[in-house]
């Protein structure tokens, strides 16, 4: 018998509690939220022409695919609320990036271990680095593969925002077999799409890479750059356009 949803949920808390409790982690988070997509949504084609056509299909990442399991890792509330001031990533903000790409890679890991010894399959890529540094295309937007799920909408900031938030990280492994397919919300999260209210991730991008209208990818790269720099070259992170919002922590 394939795993279940519950299964699925038990494994990431056990691999959350596990890593916190073995590792030297600072990082803190909330209870994980969990969505599935069927490999077989149309938006998986669609996305070769929102993004690229070299984004991934689910049966390109695995032959014989039949689902899409999404997971959202939201950030404990004194992760965000460190970035919130300055023009540079927080040091707390930097670590939680590093640590949950970390944490996500064992998750899947795990998962992936359990699926192979109930007689399945799995795969998905690393839950970061997985796009052209020249184009800035990803080749499987996690992100966007979560929206497929269900698992939240998109904000003003072209960020996820999940019931939980936006601030946190997002996993995702494809497997061959089925699972409950979770449908997409239809209310609005973000303030500014639901009554135009909100535009603090604008104002908070000091950079000028946001914008109501446009969003420069170049641009909000260079300052990922210069955090990662910052920060031994291993956190390409920013992330003011996610704090200090009414989306961040829900």
């Amino acid at each position: 018998m394939a795993l279940s949803i519950r299964d699925i949920k038990s494994i990431i808390n056990e691999t959350i509690s596990d890593y916190t409790g073995n590792c030297n982690i600072i990082s803190k988070w909330k209870e994980p939220l969990i969505s599935v997509a069927s490999a077989d949504d149309l938006y998986f084609e669609k996305l070769k022409r929102i993004i690229s056509e070299k984004h991934k299909n689910p049966d390109e990442l695995l032959p014989g695919a039949e689902s899409v399991i999404t997971y959202f890792l939201p950030f404990a509330e004194e992760i965000p609320k460190s970035n919130e001031a300055g023009r540079d990533a927080s040091l707390i903000w930097a670590r939680a990036y590093i640590e949950t790409n970390r944490l996500i890679s064992i998750i899947n890991k795990n998962l992936k271990k359990e699926i192979e010894d109930k007689g399945y399959n799995a795969a998905g890529p690393a839950a970061t680095d997985n796009f052209s540094k020249k184009d800035l295309i990803s080749y499987w937007s996690h992100k966007h593969v979560a929206w497929i799920a269900g698992l939240g909408r998109f904000g003003l900031h072209k960020m996820l925002i999940t019931e939980a938030g936006s601030a946190g990280r997002i996993g995702s492994l494809v497997v061959d077999f089925e699972l409950p397919v979770k449908a997409r919300p239809t209310q609005e999260l973000c303030l500014y799409y639901k009554d135009g209210s909100c535009k603090e991730c604008i104002r908070n991008c000091v950079f000028g890479a946001l914008e109501e209208n446009s969003f420069n990818r170049q641009l909000c790269y260079s300052i990922l750059k210069e955090n990662a720099a910052k920060y031994n070259g291993s956190a390409d992170v920013c992330g003011k356009c996610t704090v200090g919002v009414p989306c961040a922590i829900l």
